[in-house]
């Protein structure tokens, strides 16, 4: 059986196996599956690589992530600097609609409001400024209004599932209520989980996902 000491190890494996990460600076701790990262990084784009790293090890369940970004001093900018950084690099990005968003920056954390058509613009624009120096969080608030306003087919949603490699169809099930799409059932990671709300979320007309898939990795977890 798979304990919190193989799983806490198997993290921070992952977490050096990651070129930009010092494992000294990300701390985790675990219990029944579920893993909280502590610890100071020195720019907001290795917090969201902790992350990632996490989230691909076999076993986990959740992330709690509780990492504080620090920046040097050379690193520290104003939130009107920050602010002019993040409508430059949406503007330079084909697939954000940059007119439509709206940018508010508050102790270096930036919070995007506005609606877009696609889900894939929400992440891009989010994507577009994760990298920027001085950003120490996103919040991302932006709405999906999608263009169609027919409702979502059942069917085409769960064939997507099945021309999907890493996902067993047959363990996640499908409901449509109007433009809503909830997903229930079982996935064995969180990469699962995560990839099936994203392909949901691909469908025309999808305006809300609620992803109920649980996380039912095959060991148990012992003391």
């Amino acid at each position: 059986m798979k304990s919190n000491e193989q799983l806490q190890k198997d993290v921070m494996d992952s977490i050096k196996w990651e070129p930009q990460l010092h494992a000294a600076e990300i701390g985790v701790i675990v219990h029944d599956g579920i893993v909280t990262l502590t610890g100071t990084v020195d720019n907001y784009s290795k917090k969201l690589a902790a992350e990632s790293a996490t989230k691909d090890v076999a076993g986990v369940r959740a992330v709690v992530e509780k990492i504080d970004v620090k920046y040097p001093n050379s690193g520290i900018k104003t939130d009107d600097e920050i602010a002019t950084e993040v409508i430059k690099s949406l503007r330079n990005h084909w697939d954000v609609p940059d007119e439509k968003i709206q940018v508010e920056v508050d102790d270096s954390w930036v919070t995007l409001n506005g609606d877009v058509t696609w889900n894939y613009q929400k992440e891009a624009a989010k994507r577009a400024i994760e990298n920027i120096p001085g950003v120490k969080g996103v919040l991302n608030h932006i709405s999906i209004k999608a263009l169609r306003k027919s409702e979502l087919e059942k069917r085409v949603i769960e064939n997507a599932f099945r021309r999907h490699w890493s996902i067993n169809a047959d363990d996640v099930h499908v409901t449509v209520d109007g433009n809503k799409v909830i997903l229930t059932g079982k996935v064995t990671s969180m990469y699962q989980k995560e990839e099936a709300g994203r392909i949901a979320w691909k469908t025309p007309g999808v305006l809300f996902v609620e992803n109920n898939l649980v996380v039912d990795y095959k060991y148990e977890y012992v003391l």
